[in-house]
């Protein structure tokens, strides 16, 4: 494994102290990752050109290109290639939780939007940021200029989990407020109740916006690494159970299994993309989910 792409792994991206650093590592190690991959065809994305089909002009075929890969491209017109896109993040007191005292929850989202953003800007595609809780704490517009990215990565770096959250009505608000269609990237535990998050879903599609659910749970969430009596605590509410880990793990992970299934075919349902994730994994799932839908919009 290249040194680039051990950026891709959370255990080494929480040695890195700065947001921006973080990011970069994940994008460029994901990005060398690509080139030695099946999803190669990628990169032609980020030259932001497209194949030459019967009926263009051939006046716009990119000679250089051309000299390159014997191979005929020719240069998108901006309208062809920019998408917008807003990251959405939960600030929920449990997105704060961690088992091994890692990278948590918020974390974890946090590195995965700062590399979305930062994937984006160097795309000169808009990016913004919603950052919410029981009501929408802050936003801030789609731009594609540079300055842009410093300005999600101070509001990422100054966001901090905390309290209930409201998920569905968030989700209501945002598609009334932002007009123009956009690529939706959701980044939350959605440990709430399934049927108003799934509703709200449907009117973000209903509003003409593409979206990407990132369901981000803890490895130990996944997992249920507990042993022994355990005293599970619910975050938000302060309420606890002692319950006996062994006689519930099995329960306890088939509910989980279920839930997850619940939203991906509700996802599909709806034309929205679910994307499983945990803090032990990857980061390069979830951005090639972000370049599949990319790629899909043209």
């Amino acid at each position: 494994m290249s040194s680039a792409e051990q950026y891709l792994k959370p255990e080494v991206i929480r040695t890195v102290s700065r947001l921006d650093l973080r990011a970069r590592f994940i994008v460029e190690g994901f990005l060398s990752g690509l080139h030695a991959s099946p999803y190669h065809g990628f990169s032609v994305e980020f030259s932001e050109h497209r194949r030459y089909t019967q009926g263009d002009d051939p006046k716009d075929i990119d000679w250089l290109v051309y000299a390159k890969t014997d191979r005929f491209y020719i240069k998108k017109y901006q309208a062809e290639t920019n998408i917008t896109g807003y990251l959405l993040m939960d600030l929920s007191e449990s997105m704060a939780y961690t088992y091994r005292q890692e990278l948590t929850k918020f974390d974890y989202s946090i590195c995965l939007a700062a590399a979305l953003g930062y994937l984006m800007i160097h795309q000169q595609d808009p990016v913004g940021l919603i950052t919410f809780d029981e009501k929408i704490q802050h936003s801030l517009p789609a731009r594609s200029k540079r300055t842009q990215l410093g300005n999600i990565l101070a509001m990422l770096s100054n966001a901090k989990p905390g309290g209930p959250t409201e998920i569905a009505s968030n989700i209501g608000r945002i598609a009334a407020m932002v007009k123009h269609r956009s690529l939706m990237m959701i980044f939350s535990d959605l440990l709430t109740e399934p049927g108003p998050v799934i509703d709200a879903l449907h009117l973000l599609r209903h509003a003409g916006h593409d979206v990407i659910v990132f369901h981000v749970l803890d490895e130990a969430e996944v997992s249920f690494p507990f042993e022994g009596m355990v005293d599970l605590k619910d975050p938000e509410t302060g309420e606890s159970l002692v319950v006996d880990a062994e006689g519930i793990r099995d329960d306890y992970r088939e509910t989980l299994n279920e839930l997850r299934e619940r939203y991906r075919k509700e996802c599909l349902s709806a034309g929205a993309d679910y994307v499983a994730l945990d803090t032990s994994m990857p980061f390069d799932k979830a951005l090639l989910e972000y370049l599949s839908q990319r790629k899909a919009r043209f």
